[in-house]
This record gives structure tokens, sequence and C-alpha cells, in this order.
């Protein structure tokens, strides 16, 4: 097929519109350089729905463990047990004494 064959071919006349070129050029611009482009959204979008779907199954976890503590705190006596463990709370007219030990102190 010749050049002058190939002019006269109807893709060719469609393809080399100015139009066309620009439509499709804008097009790509739009999809892949842009910054706002498809392609680059897409990927954050699709990072964040992962770093989402991560924390989300990190919270489970931890709404379960709390669940059971709960579960676990239901006397008066065990309620008191946790809140001199974790919070170091105590009674009127009691002192607490914190023991570290070498191993357990962290060093930065």
């Amino acid at each position: 097929m010749t050049f002058k064959e190939l002019r006269k071919s109807r893709w060719f006349k469609f393809f080399s519109n100015i139009y066309v070129l620009v439509l499709t050029l804008f097009v790509v611009w739009m999809l892949f350089f842009d910054t706002n482009s498809w392609w680059f959204t897409h990927r954050e979008l699709n990072n964040e729905i992962e770093k989402l779907q991560k924390q989300k199954i990190h919270l489970q976890k931890e709404i379960a463990d709390d669940k059971k503590i709960l579960k676990n705190l239901k006397s008066k006596e065990d309620l008191e047990k946790y809140a001199r463990e974790k919070y170091y709370l105590k009674k009127d007219g009691e002192e607490i004494y914190l023991i570290e030990y070498q191993d357990s102190i962290k060093k930065d």
C-alpha cells in the first residue's frame, strides 16, 4: 500500500483530523499525566483503602480484647484490681510503690 492510497483511506482521514488528534491527546493527558489523573488518583485511593482495612482489623481486635476485659470485670473486686494494676489507682490512706526491674526499663 502506497502513501497516496493510505491517505485516501477512510481511517487515515478520520485519525488525521485535527479534532480527533486534539481530543486523543487531551484524553491521554487527563488519564495519565495530569495531577488529578485517573491513574494517579486511583492508585492513591487504593492505598488509602488498604490502610483503612488494616486499621479496621486492628480496631476490631482491640474491641474484642476490651469486650473480654469488660466481661471479666463484673465483680467489684476484679474492677478494683484492674484499676490498681492498669491505672495505679489507690484507696484513701494507701501508698503505692512501683518497682521497676532493670530489664523492664526502656532505653533510648
